[in-house]
């Protein structure tokens, strides 16, 4: 495969899997050396085994880390500090992607970031929606309530007052607790209970 029929088959692809280029006669080896020899010329960049994006000088479409998030782990979303502080509900920058997933819980350190991805049982997927996210990409979030609800999940001590002053959430009045309380109530989990009755009396003192 030559470097323009490359670009021609993904040059609009924020990151492409290797399988998409695999289509015809093409040998898989021959094609795999190639890559290797692109990813070394620095016109590839490798996020993870089969997973390219083109190095900034070939992009037409530089890659949204979340789009980037979802597509590392399929059955995933973006969540907790990521989705928290996406929708300005925590002050702090949040230098990793944390998403949750069905699968196994995963750490990432790629060359365009690193990638953390947390555990989460089956029936509690959910509360997630697609979110255009610019340059026509788009990305699975976790909805703001869902967000706060995985963080508080998935950390021990969550249910604690003084965790959740630590978290400095603010914007509070863009969550809608009525939702929160019944994502809460399809959980099932006391600890979440507690842990939204901290919360409120959070918001009776502002």
């Amino acid at each position: 495969m030559k470097w323009s029929e490359l670009l021609r088959i993904v040059g609009k692809e924020p990151v492409f899997h290797s399988s998409l280029l695999k289509a015809g006669m093409i040998d898989p080896i021959d094609l795999g050396r190639q890559l290797s020899r692109w990813v070394k010329s620095g016109k590839l960049i490798q996020i993870r085994r089969g997973l390219y994006t083109l190095s900034e000088r070939y992009q037409k479409t530089s890659p949204h880390r979340f789009f980037v998030a979802n597509r590392l782990k399929r059955a995933s979303y973006v969540s907790l500090q990521s989705a928290l502080e996406y929708y300005g509900l925590i002050p702090e920058y949040v230098p990793s992607i944390i998403s949750v997933t069905t699968g196994r819980p995963e750490t990432l350190s790629t060359p365009i970031g690193a990638f953390i991805f947390k555990h989460i049982k089956k029936d509690l997927f959910f509360g997630y929606k697609v979110v255009d996210i610019g340059d026509e990409q788009s990305a699975l979030i976790a909805l703001p309530e869902k967000a706060l609800l995985d963080l508080l999940y998935l950390t021990p001590g969550s249910d604690n007052i003084d965790y959740i002053r630590e978290l400095r959430l603010q914007n509070l009045d863009t969550l809608n607790l009525k939702h929160l309380k019944d994502l809460i109530k399809r959980t099932g989990s006391r600890k979440l209970l507690h842990a939204i009755h901290k919360v409120e009396t959070l918001l009776s003192e502002l």
